[in-house]
């Protein structure tokens, strides 16, 4: 069986339409607001989705008591929401996490595949680009922390 390697490329429209491209969002939010307002907002993009599961932090975050309509936490297709008494959690598994990543082994990973026709799907990661990524998130959960907020991940 033939299979074609397909490295995904973020300049490349199509890849971007493909289902196995996938990025996220981290929302400002407040639980106790009588409505639905989001404050501020952290974007994922695509590398740093997949590298959000690649180095165990989305396994790690997991253990954190989410709630989402499904029940299944982070785990969830829909959103899910994270009370502000568990942020200064959410700093400790994160430095934990980044500790073990090494910054100078950039990893290329396999997103998926398709059985027909055969198509393996990879993307390099950058461990730099994502330790950066994973210092803007922990700014804005310690400004979230200050504003006595919550957190809305939409994954």
């Amino acid at each position: 069986m033939k299979v074609t390697y397909i490295l995904i490329d973020d300049a490349d429209p199509r890849h971007r339409e493909l289902s196995i491209y996938r990025q996220g969002t981290i929302n400002r939010v407040m639980l106790e607001d009588s409505g639905y307002s989001v404050y501020s907002s952290i974007a994922i993009d695509a590398h740093n989705y997949a590298a959000l599961f690649h180095y165990g932090l989305a396994d790690a975050l997991g253990s954190l008591p989410f709630m989402s309509e499904s029940g299944n936490g982070l785990d969830s297709w829909d959103e899910a929401f994270l009370h502000c008494s568990s942020l200064k959690a959410m700093l400790n598994i994160i430095a934990g996490e980044r500790k073990k990543i090494d910054p100078q082994n950039p990893e290329t990973i396999l997103l998926g595949w398709q059985e027909e026709p055969p198509a393996a799907f990879l993307r390099e990661i950058d461990p730099n680009r994502f330790l950066s990524f994973l210092n803007e998130l922990s700014l804005f959960v310690r400004a979230t922390i200050k504003e006595e907020a919550d957190l809305e991940f939409i994954l």
